[in-house]
């Protein structure tokens, strides 16, 4: 994601200057080596030491320096630099940007860097809604720079309003899609994920051991990526991906529902969820209730989601999910026939690090031509990048 990558965090003078330290965590903590600046005001929130113990890296505040011996310091910085963020952003340090001031170790590395730059506005409501400010934002979009929208609350000043920085989790996600390839933009990628619950009674269901964790990390890569994403998820511990549409559902028919409600405008399905396959005939208004005797059940077919979007006329590019504990390749294989999918993502949940529950996974990737590709043991967002390197291929060559 975003290991071995050098991000620029520059940092300036607010009250919410401490949440700088919370964006540098996570971003140290997803592999990035971060060199952070301070202007002269943020110093006067948060000391420098902070940043430094936390990044391992000098803090820079002083234009006038060198890195090592020979690098000047900001055209040293700015060079190497894969990402710069600015958070929190002042009224100040943006328009002085847009006006192509450079009188600091912030606003020159800004001048000299070639690459995205990611501003994160924080400062009271009517500087916010102040035209002047509106004029420098949009300058500085024109411009290509990125925008972290600021959040609506009280704000330090007392006032209520926007201008409240962004969550670091918000500005994090968008540093991210900042230097994600973008293959994915103008592409709209319904996923679904999660298991199902089919009711026995008001407190008991039939359900799997599915945590919804592979579902939700190709979510949140394929919006990084620049795709309209739509979550259709059934009941999970996760908390929602940045920037996605997520609609939550319980039954194999309420997800069957959402799904058809809405196919429409989508170019790509990734049916990631682990529906259940039946559910009882009967639904018990009332808890059933334990008895001498032994309890029978009849079950009957849930709706078979997959096969009916396979069966469209007009069907977007359709990738299903084989779960299996024996005979990967066939059943996969025979899935992704009768289905009528584009490829299928088979995996051995019989393995206990791969499938179900686990932050791992290992696939076997089947295609209509076929192909079978295996990859080995990765994380769940590794794996979520390789299939959405297949959609993308499958989507261009349409």
């Amino acid at each position: 994601m975003l290991k071995g990558k050098q991000i620029v965090l520059g940092v300036t003078g607010g009250i919410a200057a401490y949440k700088a330290v919370e964006l540098l965590r996570l971003l140290t903590k997803a592999g990035a080596d971060v060199h952070v600046i301070m202007t002269r005001a943020a110093q006067e929130f948060i000391a420098p030491l902070t940043f430094q113990t936390l990044s391992a890296n000098p803090v820079h505040t002083e234009l006038f320096n060198l890195i090592a011996e020979r690098e000047i310091g900001h055209i040293a910085l700015a060079d190497r630099a894969d990402l710069c963020i600015i958070a929190p952003a002042t009224a100040n340090v943006i328009g002085k940007i847009a006006a192509g001031i450079a009188d600091d170790m912030l606003t020159t590395t800004i001048m000299a860097t070639k690459a995205p730059v990611l501003i994160a506005p924080a400062m009271n409501v009517n500087m916010y809604t102040n035209p002047i400010y509106r004029n420098n934002e949009e300058t500085l979009m024109d411009c290509g720079y990125l925008f972290v929208a600021p959040a609506t609350g009280t704000l330090a000043c007392g006032w209520e309003g926007e201008g409240k920085l962004a969550s670091p989790e918000s500005i994090f996600e968008a540093a991210v899609a900042a230097i994600s390839p973008t293959d994915l933009r103008g592409q709209t990628i319904m996923i679904t994920a999660g298991p199902t619950r089919e009711e026995l009674d008001p407190v008991r269901f039939i359900s799997n051991h599915s945590s919804g964790r592979m579902g939700y990390a190709l979510a949140k890569n394929a919006q990084r990526r620049g795709a309209r994403v739509v979550l259709i998820s059934g009941p999970v511990n996760l908390p929602a991906p940045f920037g996605v549409e997520l609609v939550g559902v319980e039954s194999a028919k309420e997800m069957q529902a959402e799904v058809m409600a809405r196919i429409g405008g989508c170019t790509a399905v990734i049916k990631a969820a682990a529906v259940a396959d039946y559910r009882p005939r009967v639904r018990s208004g009332e808890k059933i209730k334990k008895k001498d005797a032994e309890l029978s059940l009849e079950l009957v077919k849930t709706p078979d989601i997959l096969a009916e979007l396979g069966r469209l006329e007009k069907r977007p590019l359709l990738v299903g999910f084989a779960a299996e504990t024996g005979n990967l390749n066939e059943f996969a294989a025979r899935k992704l026939k009768e289905k009528n999918v584009d490829f299928i993502v088979a995996n051995d949940i019989s393995q206990p690090d791969a499938g179900f529950n686990v932050e791992t996974n290992r696939a076997r990737l089947l295609f209509r031509d076929g192909r079978c590709l295996e990859y080995p043991l990765m994380s769940k967002d590794a794996l979520a990048a390789v299939i959405l390197d297949h959609v993308a291929t499958e989507l261009a060559a349409k």
